[in-house]
């Protein structure tokens, strides 16, 4: 079988409002092909449409999150610079994008090998478990190249610019509880318990306010824009920052808490 990121577009997901995303390539430890970037793209930018998705839970199947890129596809482009520009800029960077760009809260369940394109995609979300046989990693330096200019720019946010130096220029393979200690992880579990805990992570926020969770954060993408530079960005979100002043979610909330009851969102 060849690799595709799987999803449930029919709202059939784990849980209500819960839509799950599942790195599936067998026998590769869901390395991502040219096409399984492409499709991850695709997934986000309908869950990004989607007024039912409340939360997306990113996993992989089989006791491994991502191996890195399937290097089997690598001698059919990367030794042409068009083509090698074609496939970080356009396909891996589109899926990435696709990621940072959607709205609806993400949470990953990392599990087994997160290497390379695993840790780029793990550093697009917002909530990240990882069970504690989780190993990070992005030993590309032993297949010589670097990591591209956008993805490890993405990595350096995510992770910390000392963590990257050490597993770009080291190849350092790190365990969950480093990357926990250094700030990349929210929570390491122990593995039995790593799925269970990632999808009551995603229930939880799925049961919460959802346009809240959209703002939140649109607030941190423009705020991270302003810090790289772009100061529009945050000028055009304080021009629409309390537009949801009349919104039902918001009234439900405020008189939810006013009754003493649940709020329904």
């Amino acid at each position: 079988m060849s690799g595709a990121v799987l999803y449930d577009c029919g709202g059939a997901g784990p849980a209500p409002g819960v839509v799950e995303v599942v790195l599936a390539h067998p026998g590769r430890l869901n390395a991502m092909t040219r096409a399984m970037w492409r499709q991850l793209r695709s997934v986000f930018e309908s869950i990004q449409c989607s007024a039912d998705a409340r939360c997306v839970l990113v996993s992989g199947q089989g006791g491994a999150f991502c191996a890195g890129g399937d290097i089997s596809e690598y001698p059919g482009f990367r030794f042409d610079e068009a083509a090698l520009r074609g496939f970080h800029e356009d396909d891996v960077w589109g899926g990435l994008q696709a990621m940072l760009d959607c709205d609806v809260p993400i949470v990953a369940c990392i599990e087994g090998a997160c290497m390379g394109a695993g840790v780029e995609i793990a550093s697009c979300c917002d909530v990240r478990l990882a069970a504690a046989d989780a190993r990070f990693g992005a030993p590309i330096a032993k297949l010589g190249f670097a990591m591209a200019p956008r993805e490890l720019a993405l990595v350096a946010r995510a992770a910390g610019e000392l963590t990257t130096r050490e597993l770009l220029l080291q190849a350092a393979v790190l365990d969950a509880s480093t990357l926990r200690a250094r700030g990349f992880l929210n929570h390491v579990l122990p593995q039995a318990d790593a799925r269970g805990e990632a999808l009551a992570a995603a229930r939880r926020i799925a049961a919460l306010a959802p346009q809240a969770a959209r703002r939140t954060k649109q607030t941190l993408r423009a705020l991270a824009q302003v810090q790289g530079g772009q100061a529009p960005a945050w000028s055009a979100l304080l021009a629409t920052a309390y537009g949801y002043a009349g919104d039902a979610e918001h009234r439900e909330g405020i008189a939810a808490f006013l009754e003493k009851r649940p709020a329904r969102f």
